[in-house]
């Protein structure tokens, strides 16, 4: 693997073997001088979209990997000042041994990764949130032993990069997925069409719930969407994650957020608390699944890692 991209961009075996590793690095997380894959390595994160997980998570996991990192904002970079991404590429990757972007074009990163000549890893798009999945998966493998047989529903905005990205997750690893959001937040039909996958969407929130194993959902304002928030808020409200749709639910069925979370809008604040354990070890788990992400790209990517 040169880059860690999207999840389309995945076979089914790659990111249950992404998941395997960071089961592993979980397991034997501590301080182990003899496992540096990232030891004189120095990574960016250039990040134009705010974060708390992401940033900590990257910054911590390339630390232990034994690596360096460097933090550059929208304000470090002479994007905001008109120079095309391939340029900041052709710099960077002269001087870098990988790069983690989070940003709103999908087309910023892999435009980055074709230009730069380094490992190149997506920490979030308008169009995906890869990393985020890989956690959520490994999340569902130590919960429920794997995702195979499994039916995982998704409540609100079923056209944010969460939900596409669960649509790819869906048709490479053929789990079923149900996608309740009102009419005007549906996945278009030439997207569900090109995934393919066992994917179904309705605007019955009770029905996607029914007897699934995995209930998901994400804020309803996305970075980016602030000027539509009332009008998100008003037509997704059905849509809240609430104890109803667990009663509704198969038994034990977990309950999942990305995070941040805005209680009493897409999640009530009592389920976000009684299901407190489960939405903070997806918090955890973007560290592992990250690790995971590194240790391949350090192993596989262009001259085994490291800048020419």
């Amino acid at each position: 693997m040169k880059h860690f991209l999207s999840i389309e961009s995945l076979a089914g075996p790659e990111i249950g073997a992404l998941v395997d590793e960071g089961l592993r690095l979980k397991a034997r997380r501590g301080p182990d001088p003899g496992f540096c894959p990232l030891a004189a390595q120095i990574w960016a994160m250039l990040f134009t979209k705010s974060s708390t997980r992401t940033r900590v998570s990257f910054e911590v996991g390339i630390r232990e990997l034994g690596g360096q990192v460097m933090f550059l904002s929208g304000q470090d970079l002479q994007l905001d000042r008109g120079e095309p991404i391939r340029d900041t590429a052709r710099v960077l990757g002269r001087m870098l041994d990988g790069a983690i972007i989070r940003t709103f074009g999908q087309d910023e990163v892999e435009e980055f990764a074709l230009h730069s000549g380094i490992p190149t890893i997506n920490a979030l798009t308008d169009e995906e949130h890869p990393c985020q999945i890989l956690a959520d998966l490994l999340t569902i493998r130590e919960r429920l032993g794997g995702w195979e047989g499994r039916v995982l529903a998704f409540f609100g905005d079923g056209d944010c990069n969460m939900a596409r990205s669960w649509m790819w997750a869906s048709a490479r690893l053929g789990f079923e997925l149900r996608i309740a959001a009102p009419k005007g937040f549906q996945p278009p039909r030439a997207f569900l069409e090109r995934v393919g996958g066992n994917i179904a969407c309705t605007e019955e929130a009770m029905d996607a719930a029914a007897g699934a194993d995995v209930l998901y959902t994400d804020v309803w304002v996305s970075m980016g969407k602030e000027e539509e928030g009332a009008d998100r808020i008003a037509a997704m409200e059905p849509f809240q994650l609430n104890g109803e749709l667990v009663e509704r639910a198969a038994a034990g069925a977990l309950v999942m957020h990305c995070l941040p979370a805005y209680r009493g809008k897409e999640i009530s604040g009592e389920l976000l608390e009684l299901h407190a354990s489960t939405i903070f070890d997806q918090a955890e788990n973007r560290l592992h699944a990250q690790k995971a992400v590194l240790v391949s790209l350090a192993a596989g990517g262009p001259d085994g890692g490291r800048r020419t």
